[in-house]
């Protein structure tokens, strides 16, 4: 489950017969919602670069995505009536949420997007449903498939065509750095995956981690020195904003249409995500890359598509 201010979509209760009627009756504007979602969510590494590009650290800027993902987040949990689930076990996703699905992933996304390509950037975070495929299978949450399995050997192929020598001039510990993101998005899913959300629907829960990892995230920032006064607001502070904005408002947007059309037609957004990331980073940045990153690109969206779980079929 990635959180609001993550960059990868969240999963969402499978697809029932009420959800497939609604998306029978609505479809091309579903479609268009998907699209939106995922050309919007695509920007955000680009963004991300952006943001660093005068020098912000990534606690400083980690603590204010979570502030202004937090005001999104609970303006739409007012106009739902929903507000915050406070037992043992909603605080105790809170934290742990907090840690592993954005404080973890989003410091190592800033550190190294300062040194990589946000095109790079985005075809990594397809790697995610990649990565959590073995550990669902490791935990006896899934199970194995030849499609799949072939599926994670074209991400693993994919992501050595980056590294190789043809393509880019990449720094290999940067490469590293920028892969311990989707590592620990993958094991965020996995974590969801067996334990749940305690109760609460994506919404509540990801407003509450807003919440406890911008608490987590200021002492932090002021205490390394990381601070970011988003004031004047120059380009780096307006990316910054947008940013944050983007991700809660297209979470939300993601956790609407999974609703009303399903999560596996949701979930197609990653494509869109990684294509259109690539696409923002060569307008916004002017970033262009060997063929080989092309190759690369198309080898692990061919195997995101083989690993995606299939629609459960109806009895």
């Amino acid at each position: 489950m990635s959180d609001a201010l993550t960059d990868g979509p969240p999963p969402s209760p499978s697809p029932g017969r009420g959800e497939r009627s609604d998306f029978a009756g609505s479809r091309w504007f579903f479609v268009l919602v998907l699209v939106v979602l995922g050309v919007g969510w695509g920007s955000t590494q680009s963004l991300g670069k952006f943001a660093t590009a005068t020098g912000h650290q990534p606690f400083g800027l980690i603590f204010w995505q979570l502030v202004v993902g937090a005001v999104v987040l609970g303006a739409v949990s007012a106009v739902r009536g929903k507000g915050l689930v406070f037992t043992p076990a909603a605080l105790r996703f809170y934290v742990v949420i907090a840690f592993i699905g954005t404080i973890i992933p989003n410091a190592t996304f800033y550190a190294a997007v300062v040194h990589l390509p946000a095109g790079i950037m985005s075809i990594l975070i397809s790697t995610v449903p990649l990565i959590a495929f073995p550990m669902a299978l490791a935990l006896g949450i899934d199970r194995f498939s030849g499609l799949r399995a072939l599926g994670l050997g074209l991400g693993i192929l994919g992501v050595g065509l980056i590294a190789s020598p043809g393509g880019e001039p990449l720094s290999l510990w940067w490469l590293a750095v920028a892969m311990v993101g989707p590592l620990f998005y993958a094991i965020e899913a996995t974590y969801v995956a067996r334990q749940g959300t305690a109760g609460m629907d994506a919404v509540q829960a990801m407003f509450g981690v807003s919440l406890v990892g911008a608490v987590i995230a200021a002492p932090i920032a002021w205490g390394t020195g990381q601070w970011v006064d988003p004031l004047p607001l120059g380009r780096a502070e307006v990316a910054m904003v947008i940013l944050a904005v983007v991700h809660a408002v297209v979470y939300a947007g993601y956790v609407w249409l999974a609703g009303r059309a399903g999560s596996v037609f949701a979930s197609q957004s990653a494509y869109l995500v990684t294509g259109s990331g690539v696409l923002w980073a060569m307008v916004l940045l002017d970033e262009r890359f060997q063929p080989v990153v092309w190759l690369a690109l198309a080898v692990m969206l061919a195997g995101v598509a083989l690993v995606q779980p299939r629609p459960v079929r109806e009895a």
